[in-house]
């Protein structure tokens, strides 16, 4: 029997039930486990994503997390920082450590000819007992080895010994310039014999995050190539489906495909968010709004999905005591939108800026 044909709306509606875009789920370290982790190259994004997911989200309530080790940041896929549920970093970290060393190799090419891997690891893994940053770690190997190319050893270094940033008491969890500690120092060893996670595992959760997805899906989201043959092995356990626009989709059976007719609410996404990052294609984003979003130096922007699409994008500015939240739509929106971009803005301005005394939403550039 052939597979069903899908279509970009059910796609659409498939991504934004398991991503918890269409109703907000109860836990923030739910919603973290089920998307394996969200992007974190900045402290606020992944927290803004979180409470664009979750109830009654508070920013202390992550930050406890964060402090009492339920929570942690750091390299995890498309060797990128995450903020990750502790137990995924532990058994995740592993089979991630492929793709890790092929995107090391990938963006210094012949600079780690030079580098004696095994002593630089365990010299690093020796220092990042305590929390240093960066900068202290290159100042360190330039003392050291003043002939070396200290920037190619501190990014193997970050890609291959398994770090954790510091957190602090902060509002958003971290400092711009965080301190790192290797993830054994900062979680202790694993109690028990907790097996390690596979390859096989990652490709299941990605699916049942951001499915139904092709081969090359998955690859480009996890940051692993070769993914081909790990998919024909769980192809027995995988449902497939034809995309409206063509190319195979595989998805784990027990996943949510709603109705393509179920309603979408108006939803603020953060920089680099997963649902768009992950699904960069016609299910969320029109291809004559793509480079609006994504912008040169890996920027994606913050955007706003109407009806489940992206319809625009937004920044939020603090000045003095006021603090204001600017909606760009890419076109006219309908009056019920109107107030529902409204409703949700007054959430997520209370949400990011609880201390101003004035709090303005502004629609329109």
């Amino acid at each position: 029997m052939a597979p069903a044909t899908l279509s970009v709306r059910a796609l659409n509606r498939a991504t934004l039930a398991r991503q918890h875009l269409l109703e907000r789920s109860g836990s923030f370290l739910e919603v973290t486990a089920r998307l394996i982790g969200l992007q974190a190259q900045l402290p606020r994004p992944p927290l803004v994503g979180l409470w664009t997911r979750v109830h009654k989200l508070t920013r202390d309530a992550v930050v406890a997390a964060l402090l009492d080790k339920r929570l942690v940041r750091g390299t995890a896929m498309r060797g990128t920082l995450h903020l990750m549920t502790a137990g995924d970093f532990r058994g995740l970290r592993g089979p991630l450590q492929t793709g890790l060393d092929r995107g090391l190799a990938s963006i210094l090419g012949g600079r780690t000819a030079g580098i004696e891997m095994a002593p630089l690891l365990a010299e690093a893994r020796e220092y990042f007992r305590q929390p240093r940053t960066f900068d202290n770690f290159r100042d360190h190997l330039a003392e050291a080895q003043p002939a070396t190319d200290i920037r190619a050893m501190a990014y193997a270094v970050r890609m291959q010994l398994p770090l954790l940033q510091v957190p602090t008491a902060s509002p958003w969890g971290f400092p711009a310039q965080a301190s790192f500690i290797t993830a054994e120092a900062w979680l202790g060893k694993a109690k028990g014999r907790a097996p390690a996670g596979t390859v096989e595992d990652l490709v299941r959760r990605y699916l049942a995050a951001y499915g139904p997805a092709t081969v090359a899906d998955a690859q480009g989201w996890l940051g692993f190539p070769g993914l081909k043959p790990v998919f024909e092995t769980l192809r027995p356990a995988l449902v497939t489906f034809r995309g409206e626009r063509g190319g195979e989709l595989f998805d784990v059976p027990e996943a949510p495909r709603p109705d393509p007719d179920v309603p979408a609410p108006v939803r603020f996404l953060p920089d680099w968010d997963n649902a768009i990052v992950g699904r960069a294609d016609a299910r969320f984003l029109d291809r004559e709004h793509r480079s609006t979003v994504f912008r040169p130096g890996l920027r994606v922007l913050p955007t706003l999905l109407v009806e489940g699409r992206v319809a625009g994008t937004w920044t939020m500015e603090r000045r003095a005591k006021t603090a204001r939240l600017t909606v760009i739509p890419f076109g006219r929106l309908t009056t019920a939108a109107r107030r529902a971009v409204e409703e949700e803005g007054a959430g997520l301005l209370e949400f990011s800026e609880p201390e101003s005394a004035v709090k303005e939403l502004k629609i329109g550039s």
